[in-house]
């Protein structure tokens, strides 16, 4: 191992040397800038104050909270109270009148459609698309199908306390027999009761089918809940079958399932979620797509 020379001057630089050298080049032994050594000296301090006033350490169930108390959870938590209060001054007119009195006052519309709309898009969307135009087995909310009515109220309460949401004694309950799957019907008879369903919208039955004896079967089956005339039961949730716009599809395959086998979905009581004033935005939202009665 080489010896390493001993110090000199540089002549150029005047600064002395290390002792090292690499091919005849000389290592300087040059000190640090006065700004880079005060400025690592400063990023020093401010560690040091940084771990006085705010937490920084770990411990072994905790960590220390510094002098300032600070949390960005607690910032986080100040933040969304004071989006609460502020809320609460905006909305102090939604929370004390009715969806009825929202809808009839501009301001108040204005505000609601707006809060409902971010409401909808949010909580409802996924299953009724962006627009409520819904889907197969989701009801599209811009056209006049309602299962369990309508108008404002109506649909406060389905939002409020939802579709076969067993954990809310007062849900929307109804729930229609698998007529196939329980044995109550023969597939020859679920073939003609569909046939005849689908005349009641003006549609085709299927060929070669018994359309005078689906008629009948529906009478002694079917008309208890959706009527002697298809056209449904808003207080029963049974749907209107005359007008083509079935919830699961009407052409014959859908409707022969549906006999069958019974199609009881489920909706989300809202009001176990959200509060008062987003279910009131919401039901005026929804109200306004287009189909409200």
């Amino acid at each position: 191992m080489a010896t390493p020379e001993p110090t000199q001057v540089d002549s150029v630089t005047g600064e002395t040397t290390t002792g090292h050298e690499w091919d005849g080049i000389k290592e300087l032994n040059t000190p640090l800038p006065r700004w880079w050594l005060w400025t690592f000296y400063a990023t020093i301090l401010f560690a040091i104050i940084y771990w006085v006033l705010y937490p920084a350490w770990p411990l072994l169930t905790t960590f220390s909270h510094g002098v300032l108390g600070f949390s960005s959870r607690g910032q986080v938590a100040e933040d969304i109270r004071a989006i609460q209060a502020l809320r609460a001054q905006t909305e102090a007119g939604l929370d004390k009148a009715s969806v009825t009195e929202i809808v009839a006052d501009k301001k108040l519309l204005s505000l609601a459609l707006a809060h409902g709309k971010a409401a909808f898009a949010e909580n409802c969307s996924p299953c009724h698309g962006s627009g409520g135009q819904g889907g197969k087995g989701y009801r599209n909310l811009t056209n006049e199908d309602w299962l369990w009515g309508g108008t404002l109220d109506d649909i406060q309460t389905t939002i409020t306390h939802g579709i076969r949401a067993d954990y809310d004694k007062d849900t929307r309950s109804s729930a229609m027999p698998a007529f196939g799957r329980d044995g109550i019907l023969k597939p020859e008879e679920i073939r003609q009761v569909a046939s005849y369903v689908r005349t009641l919208s003006k549609l085709p039955p299927e060929t070669g089918v018994d359309v005078d004896a689906g008629k009948q079967i529906f009478a002694d089956n079917c008309a208890v809940c959706h009527g002697d005339d298809g056209k449904g039961n808003t207080s029963l949730g049974s749907a209107n079958l005359t007008d083509g716009l079935q919830l699961y599809g009407g052409d014959l395959k859908d409707l022969n399932y549906t006999i069958a086998n019974a199609r009881n979905s489920t909706m989300p009581a809202w009001g176990a979620r959200l509060d008062p004033v987003t279910i009131k935005t919401l039901a005026v939202f929804v109200h306004s797509l287009g189909a409200g009665q």
